[in-house]
């Protein structure tokens, strides 16, 4: 990698600012190859498998788990309401902090800049410091593709004004049956924006599922450059009376390539939030029983990933 100082860089050294205060982190492709130091971002968890637990008790959980931080849902039936967020998300923040776990991150319902949730959630966290937001999911109706995209690409361009405004990344999940499901429906969207405020929110599992055989290494390698976030999770496909479909299932037991994938993600340089979902079933009895089985499951599944990241990292 050449010594030069890039564009960016000697703009912000030349006006007195800290290269890395303030800017997004430079994209993979500007990064020095990884030493074998170990990742070093924050493993977190997404807090919707706990929805009954108050922030506090969240966070003392959490961090006896061993995680890093916390994937904060702030959407409807979540850890924050919307339509709290000004009041609720800082003392939310406060709480899990207090515990020394992070919030680089927060999950939201989001779709459009019109949303009366919209302007207060990206005032809101970007005083707190939260660096990336996940918006919500664009429907395709399956009438016509095209204008159904376009109507999206119009909404989610609106809300990386917000983000451009706030300086907080967007991260684009890729979910199954959505809008961005096979990446590059929505890269055509995305790859003309600015990196610095838009990019992806990668999960690995519904890539697979899109397309198991080889177009989720492919999805991989398109999101590589503009990557902001992972989501991980992992599934298999179940024959069941009703036919074929996706089961979701702890990590290592399912269909992802983990050690391809955390390769590849080590080898652009990735060091950014890596998100931690439990979507499988956890039996439970009672609702204490179940909330005991979700930590311990939580628990279990962070070994297997913390174990992925150090055969990938190193350190």
């Amino acid at each position: 990698m050449s010594n030069r100082l890039s564009r960016r860089m000697f703009l912000a050294a030349a006006s007195g600012v800290s290269v890395t205060a303030g800017f997004p982190r430079p994209l993979p492709s500007e990064q020095p190859p990884h030493p074998s130091s170990g990742f070093r971002g924050d493993v977190v968890l997404f807090s919707k498998p706990l929805p009954q637990m108050d922030w506090q008790r969240l966070a003392e959980n959490v961090k006896r788990l061993g995680f890093d931080g916390i994937d904060l849902t702030v959407r409807p039936e979540g850890h924050v309401l919307p339509e709290r967020v000004a009041e609720d998300l800082p003392k939310a923040v406060a709480a899990i902090r207090s515990q020394g776990l992070s919030v680089p991150m927060i999950t939201t319902g989001l779709t459009s800049a019109s949303d009366p949730a919209a302007r207060p959630t990206f005032e809101t966290a970007a005083p707190l410091s939260i660096r990336y937001l996940k918006p919500g999911y664009y429907h395709y109706q399956l009438k016509d593709v095209r204008s159904e995209l376009r109507r999206a690409g119009e909404e989610l361009r609106g809300l990386v004004e917000l983000a451009k405004q706030y300086r907080v990344e967007i991260g684009f999940h890729n979910h199954e049956e959505y809008v961005g499901a096979p990446v590059w429906d929505v890269a055509s969207v995305i790859e003309p924006l600015d990196p610095a405020w838009i990019g992806y929110y990668f999960d690995v599992r519904h890539a697979t599922a899109e397309g198991g055989a080889g177009c989720w290494k492919i999805s991989t390698n398109l999101v590589s450059e503009r990557l902001k976030m992972l989501a991980v999770k992992d599934f298999f496909w179940q024959k069941t009376a009703k036919g074929w479909r996706d089961a979701n299932c702890p990590l290592g037991e399912g269909m992802v390539n983990w050690k391809y994938f955390f390769a590849q993600i080590a080898r652009v340089g990735f060091h950014g939030p890596i998100s931690l979902h439990l979507e499988y079933e956890v039996p439970g009895a009672t609702p204490a029983e179940k909330e005991k089985n979700t930590l311990a499951a939580a628990k279990r599944d962070l070994e297997f990933l913390r174990a992925r990241l150090r055969e990938a990292y190193g350190g």
